[in-house]
């Protein structure tokens, strides 16, 4: 922000501030006219200066919800969340907050006018333009939820008015895993290929697609069978990009013995393409890696997994469902969910419980078989 001081008469002056430009581009300002000393009017300057690029400066009334969102992008959002995060919220506002409600002033916003948003996203157009799934419209809700929070908190807003309306209600899609027999033909399939060892990783560990394309060599030691999930690989408009996993902290995992087995010979290989390669093999100290030892984009593990699955015969799933059924199998034996969840990097074992409550029911059957099991020999004693 640029601020600038005149003086319009002895003891008088005039301060102005360029602010953002509003939906339509065009310059806005914001002037005050103050007296004293220059001294004086050049703190009060600083003052103002601070309060608008801290975000508690309180705009003029005519300041627009297109106009604020852009304003709170660049001064909260972008600074607050990860970068594919940050582009994803800046999309949802440029396509769609903006054009159904950017040229209502933020002073004047009501309930009914995200109601009616929400009710045409999620409607055909005229155009032929496809509806909105509920889950993005849910997404959208929460983008806007939290910008008119920060308003509030800044006293922009005397109250955030996306709490009185409802977003559609997300039915959850049914979960798909595999059983053991269909995980150990997905892992033979795909041996001999790039994608073995992110398969291997992610069934054995639970580790999400990111957080595998970015372990380093570093964060592994096959003589203690462990690994350190440090952070994520994610692709943004400006590249590659690592960041911390989603929980926020790193998290350790004991390996299985199939995946430390897996992990040596891998080892092997990628010296081996090292050395084949030279100079031209881009030493970046990934365990998942191209050929020329370049990062592995993550889409590129979800398109030949497909591949695989058709290959293999098994059942159309995500790669991120090989993640579920790391959880699925261990509850199925019995393992406690805390554990799950530490593996998992959940912040909270409820969120272990609420995503795996398909499982629960059989493990409550087991669970009366085992009092069954204690009492009767109890009986017999």
């Amino acid at each position: 922000m640029i601020g600038h001081i005149r003086q319009r008469s002895k003891g008088s002056w005039a301060i102005t501030i360029d602010l953002p430009r509003d939906e339509d581009g065009k310059r806005r300002q914001k002037q005050k006219t103050v007296r004293g000393t220059k001294r004086e009017a050049e703190q009060i300057l600083a003052r103002m200066l601070n309060e608008v690029n801290s975000g508690v400066y309180v705009p003029e009334a005519t300041l627009t919800v297109g106009a604020y969102l852009d304003e709170w992008l660049e001064i909260h959002a972008r600074h607050n969340v990860a970068a594919k995060t940050f582009e994803r919220y800046q999309e949802l506002v440029t396509l769609h907050i903006k054009p159904a409600v950017g040229r209502v002033r933020l002073s004047q916003l009501r309930p009914p006018h995200i109601a009616r948003m929400y009710s045409d996203l999620a409607a055909p157009s005229d155009t032929g333009k496809r509806p909105l799934a509920p889950a993005t419209i849910v997404q959208i809700h929460r983008i806007l939820r939290k910008a008119l929070q920060q308003a509030l908190q800044n006293q922009i807003l005397v109250r955030n008015v996306a709490d009185a309306v409802r977003p559609p209600r997300v039915t959850r899609q049914e979960m798909k895993v595999l059983a053991p027999a269909q995980v150990r033909q997905l892992i033979d399939t795909a041996r001999g290929t790039y994608f073995w060892i992110p398969i291997v990783l992610a069934v054995t560990t639970g580790m999400r697609r990111g957080e595998i394309v970015a372990l380093r060599w570093d964060d592994v030691d096959l003589a203690k069978g462990a690994l350190q999930c440090q952070r994520s690989l994610q692709v943004t408009r400006e590249g590659i990009a690592f960041k911390e996993p989603k929980s926020g902290r790193s998290r350790a995992i004991p390996l299985p013995r199939q995946a430390v087995e897996a992990l040596q010979v891998h080892c092997a290989d990628q010296a081996e393409q090292r050395k084949l390669l030279g100079e031209t093999f881009n030493e970046v100290g990934l365990v998942c890696t191209d050929i020329d030892g370049s990062p592995l984009h993550p889409d590129r593990i979800s398109d030949n997994f497909r591949y695989l699955l058709q290959k293999a015969g098994l059942p159309a799933i995500r790669f991120h469902d090989l993640r579920h059924t790391h959880a699925t199998l261990l509850l199925q034996q019995g393992v406690h969910a805390k554990i799950v969840s530490e593996r998992l990097g959940h912040s909270t074992i409820g969120i272990t419980l609420d995503t795996y409550s398909h499982v629960l029911p059989s493990m409550q059957e087991e669970a009366a078989r085992q009092i069954d099991r204690i009492l009767s020999l109890t009986g017999d004693r």
